[in-house]
């Protein structure tokens, strides 16, 4: 079993338009016995294929014909099945791994329309050549970015290794935009981040799911235990986390929960997607040569602990939080999470391409589905003090089309409203126009703040105008 586990990748990695998608790499087989093909609907597919040759406008590629019709088949199924091209396959693994081809830069849109650097990756190239956070990119190759959508400038600014691209760069405080030459490299992204955000109290951010994630968590909380052993309270921060390996998921939970506890099980078609999975090493560690947990503090297991969610928290990370939440090993604070309940394992069709297919849903440990609900935190904070800003438009797993139902608790199916009205969109919008933008782990995180203030034995702000969330039906939750 486990000489599949290692093949066992992805849960969530990937955003589309502000839309986790769920992965997983597998090695499971495929089923024996295979249903009769319809004959008719090929016969039918085969005739407009025919036609297209004959009778549209211009000559169409048979590989494109067939490629579209693979691609559109599959993405009929549900929002995250896709068939995944060249380009595609390949920045998936890089994200798995945690590395990339290109500058080294967080990146955002400013207010005005330009990329807006929120930080660069230490040792990155763009680090090196003196770009700073807050940063305006203006050109990209005397190219203007604006107008550009922020994923096709990306792209503009990946690459091969060894490749150069010049920026225009707008600073504060310099009169003349300044010009940079960077060479593209390979990158290795950190997916944590750590600091001490007050005497005894620890602020621990997971970004992603990534290959790396647990061991850079071990060795960022071994950090914080050597500037303060005796540590008062910690907030795991999963806000905007889109998911990824589920190894990642396990290993985060494994770090805070009881030796050998259940994390998470799937439940598909295939018998090999029927398994519940432990917070072991061997469900978690990518190498065989060493438990990056092992070493970790005994405190970790029972320092009071928050875990920070909003509704762009998804999949991996909410198998994190469920855990947490089931075991009551911490207390969820912020707003009802994205929803991303089910599996996709990649089936790989030729060297380059393959099909992501969703194959399995994940429950947590108490066997509540996750999917087309997501998780209710135990208090529901704002983002803001004044209000949930941008974070109260995001869709949900509910509001896309075809979704998978959620088949442990039925009435969990309806999403959390949310208010669709133009002018209280409008309002919404101009209000965040002129706020600052939220950096996590700042202190004007009001979040962070309400945290801190729980695990000080503090009163906490909670949302003004609470949302109607779902609840689950106690009944309908218990595991089958």
């Amino acid at each position: 079993m486990m000489g599949k586990l290692k093949n066992t990748g992805l849960i969530g990695l990937g955003v589309v338009a502000g839309v986790a998608v769920s992965l997983q790499f597998s090695a499971m087989a495929q089923k024996t016995v295979e249903p009769p093909l319809p004959l008719e609907e090929l016969r039918q597919l085969a005739d407009v294929f025919g036609l297209i040759k004959s009778d549209y406008v211009e000559p169409v590629e048979d590989k494109k014909l067939l490629t579209e019709a693979i691609s559109g088949m599959v993405a009929s199924l549900d929002p995250h099945s896709a068939y995944l091209d060249k380009k595609a396959y390949a920045e998936l693994r890089e994200g798995s791994e945690g590395k990339f081809v290109g500058l080294g830069i967080e990146i955002g849109l400013s207010e005005d329309g330009y990329i807006k650097i929120v930080s660069p990756i230490e040792d990155s190239p763009a680090y090196r050549a003196g770009i700073k956070a807050g940063d305006l990119i203006t050109r990209l190759d005397g190219q203007p970015v604006k107008g550009v959508s922020l994923d096709d400038n990306v792209k503009r600014m990946r690459g091969e290794p060894g490749t150069q691209v010049s920026l225009t760069i707008a600073r504060k405080d310099e009169p003349q935009p300044l010009a940079f030459t960077i060479t593209r490299e390979e990158i290795h992204q950190k997916s944590v981040k750590a600091k001490m955000v007050e005497p005894g109290y620890a602020w621990l951010r997971v970004s992603q799911f990534q290959e790396p994630t647990v061991d850079d968590m071990a060795a960022q909380i071994t950090a914080l235990y050597q500037q303060d052993p005796h540590l008062k309270g910690m907030v795991l921060d999963l806000r905007n986390d889109p998911g990824g390996v589920l190894q990642g998921a396990i290993g985060v939970s494994a770090a805070f929960l009881p030796k050998d506890a259940a994390i998470v099980s799937t439940n598909g078609q295939l018998p090999d997607s029927k398994q519940v999975f432990y917070g072991r090493a061997e469900y978690y560690a990518f190498r065989s040569d060493g438990d990056a947990l092992a070493k970790l503090p005994a405190a970790i297991k029972q320092v009071p602990l928050v875990v920070l969610v909003n509704t762009g928290s998804a999949s991996a990370s909410e198998i994190v939080a469920g855990a947490l939440q089931d075991y009551k090993r911490a207390t969820i604070i912020g707003t009802q999470t994205f929803g991303k309940g089910s599996v996709q394992t990649i089936r790989q069709l030729t060297a380059d391409t393959a099909v992501k297919l969703t194959t399995a849903r994940y429950y947590t440990p108490n066997g509540r589905s996750i999917q087309a609900k997501g998780i209710v935190p135990d208090l529901l904070v704002d983002e803001n003090a004044d209000g949930d800003g941008l974070n109260g438009l995001r869709m949900r797993e509910a509001d896309l089309t075809k979704h998978l139902s959620n088949d442990r608790d039925k009435e969990s199916d309806k999403a959390a409203p949310v208010n669709d009205e133009m002018e209280e969109q409008l309002r919404i919008l101009a209000l965040e126009k002129n706020r600052k933008p939220l950096e996590f782990g700042s202190k004007d995180d009001f979040q962070l703040n309400q945290a801190l203030n729980h695990l000080k034995g503090l009163p906490v702000q909670l949302a003004k105008a609470e949302p109607v969330v779902v609840q689950a039906d106690v009944k309908k939750e218990q595991k089958k």
